[in-house]
């Protein structure tokens, strides 16, 4: 390594705003989030297989150009009003996804990560906290599924992060194997029991509360909230352990 021995000056810019070339034949409107298309680098509206970039600071508008012909300003980290689904009072610091450039909600399916919600503002509405390629999606790595309905998992949903929006139904867990799962609560305070059963000849051993064969584990409703989550995992021939526990959990009695 060789340290400097002289003045050198830096070009230096903005620490919240970035620029990026624009795709061929579109438009990015003001306050859209942006995203970068993995393959080609180039920025465009967000779609929900894209990287999060920030929030367009004002149009691009390449909608008779070539890829790059020009570039897009974006707001990169900061504090933004957004409507988001389903935003209640009781949200606060909940992740928020983005499906497309103007569809903001707390469930990951088909969804990319933008930010936290750090303040309410009214009914649907939110304050996000964002900072492109900096802030981690708490359920990274894990692809997501909705749950609306009575639901028995199996090998191919290893790995998948589960977010229960339907009140009173059950998941049943397949006989106890070398396999995981993330079960997140994705209702309102108050809205939704979530309930997780194991196979008859299985238990699941959670903290502080006993393990019994063919007992479900329940998310108390009454105080349930959006974001209490389980992370189920092998833990013997006898059944499976629960981590990770947010929110007011209970045994079947």
């Amino acid at each position: 390594m060789t340290t400097l021995a002289t003045d050198t000056a830096r070009t230096y810019e903005l620490g919240e705003r970035n620029e990026f070339a624009v795709i061929a034949s579109d438009i990015i409107y003001e306050g859209a989030a942006v995203g970068i298309v993995t393959a080609s680098g180039h920025a465009r509206p967000l779609t929900n297989v894209d990287k999060f970039a920030g929030f367009a600071e004002k149009q691009a508008d390449n909608s008779a150009g070539a890829a790059a012909a020009i570039n897009v300003r974006t707001v990169k980290s900061g504090s933004v009003k957004l409507a988001i689904t389903g935003a209640v009072i009781t949200d606060i610091n909940q992740p928020v996804y983005a499906q497309d450039d103007n569809a903001f909600s707390f469930i990951k399916t088909s969804g990319v990560f933008i930010g936290f919600m750090r303040r309410f503002d009214s009914s649907g509405y939110g304050i996000v906290e964002f900072n492109a390629g900096v802030l981690i999606d708490p359920h990274e790595g894990l692809t997501a599924e909705t749950l609306s309905a009575n639901k028995t998992l199996d090998a191919l949903d290893t790995g998948k992060v589960f977010f229960v929006d339907t009140d009173a139904f059950t998941i049943t867990l397949p006989a106890v194997a070398k396999m995981s799962f993330r079960i997140v609560n994705g209702a309102a305070f108050g809205v939704a029991i979530m309930t997780i059963s194991p196979n008859a000849n299985d238990s699941i051993q959670a903290t502080d509360l006993a393990a019994v064969d063919d007992k479900d584990l329940i998310n108390t409703k009454a105080t349930a909230n959006r974001g209490d989550q389980v992370d189920i995992g092998y833990g013997d021939a006898t059944g499976w352990d629960a981590s990770k526990m947010i929110g007011t959990w209970a045994v079947e009695a």
